[in-house]
């Protein structure tokens, strides 16, 4: 039996060092991963305390978890933030991804550097400078806000898958529909989006969870009214440490597997597709 990443021509040598290799890379994985991983079994213990392992299992903080106001209030919060978010974030991503991905644009890297610099620039600085900004804009302690920052920093992702995915997209389909008569609108709606559709669906999972997950800049744009489910759980932390935070904890990480997932499925479908 021949293992996939194990080719019958190999060598005993070169199949010993690849065991070796995909051994150390496993567990190297298993180390990072598996503090995440512990936050599941917590959130379904009986004890009031954090006590691993869990001597009972029950579904006390699930059920205060959806009896609660507050958290369900910052579920509301966070999906209608990132909702938004996820709109303005797509169409300015995308857009700005086919803006790049014109050969005549000009100062094309800097552009792109300029793009993604809230991805690389510290998160407090971007909520500092967020606060500042809006706070002279009379939108602190709105949802506007909040969204308009989160767009800021979700806008990046929408624009790398866009523009990887347009790398592979033959430019001559777009002049052969404008050839034929087609307006500009036409011709995206009708054939450039169709394609890079996997890119811009991965986009838009990637900025949704960037603004469900932020905690950062919703700590310094929101309000009481507007307090995200991430911003509760940092309070809860703060005040007082309930169980109900690993409840809460573990749909975040349900939704981040599910969104990563999605997108690597959308990845591997659009490069089939190319």
């Amino acid at each position: 039996m021949t293992v996939m990443w194990l080719p019958s021509y190999a060598t005993r040598s070169e199949r010993a060092v690849r065991l070796v290799v995909v051994s150390f890379a496993v567990a190297v994985l298993i180390f990072l991963i598996a503090p995440l991983f512990v936050v599941v079994p917590l959130s379904f213990s009986d004890d009031p305390f954090f006590t691993f392992p869990v001597p009972k299992y029950s579904l006390r903080w699930y059920r205060d978890f959806f009896g609660n106001e507050r958290w369900i209030s910052g579920v509301v919060n966070s999906s209608i933030t990132a909702v938004l978010t996820t709109i303005f974030a797509t169409v300015l991503g995308t857009t700005a991804a086919l803006g790049l991905a014109r050969p005549d644009f000009p100062w094309r890297r800097p552009v792109m550097a300029l793009l993604i610099s809230p991805m690389i620039i510290p998160v407090v600085i971007v909520a500092v400078g967020g606060y500042l900004f809006f706070g002279r804009l009379g939108l602190t302690d709105t949802r506007l806000g909040l969204v308009l920052a989160h767009t800021a920093l979700a806008t990046p992702f929408v624009v790398i898958t866009v523009t990887a995915t347009l790398s592979t997209y033959d430019t001559n389909l777009t002049r052969a529909g404008l050839s034929l008569g087609a307006p500009p609108i036409a011709v995206f709606f009708r054939i450039t989006l169709p394609l890079i559709l996997p890119g811009v669906v991965s986009g838009a999972i990637f900025a949704f969870a960037t603004s469900f997950d932020e905690v950062v800049v919703a700590l310094f744009l929101t309000g009481a009214e507007q307090r995200t489910l991430p911003v509760q759980m940092f309070a809860g932390i703060r005040d007082q440490i309930n169980p109900t935070i690993m409840a809460a904890a573990s749909i975040l990480l349900a939704l981040s597997i599910v969104s990563f997932v999605v997108a690597s499925w959308l990845g591997g479908r659009g490069r089939r597709g190319s």
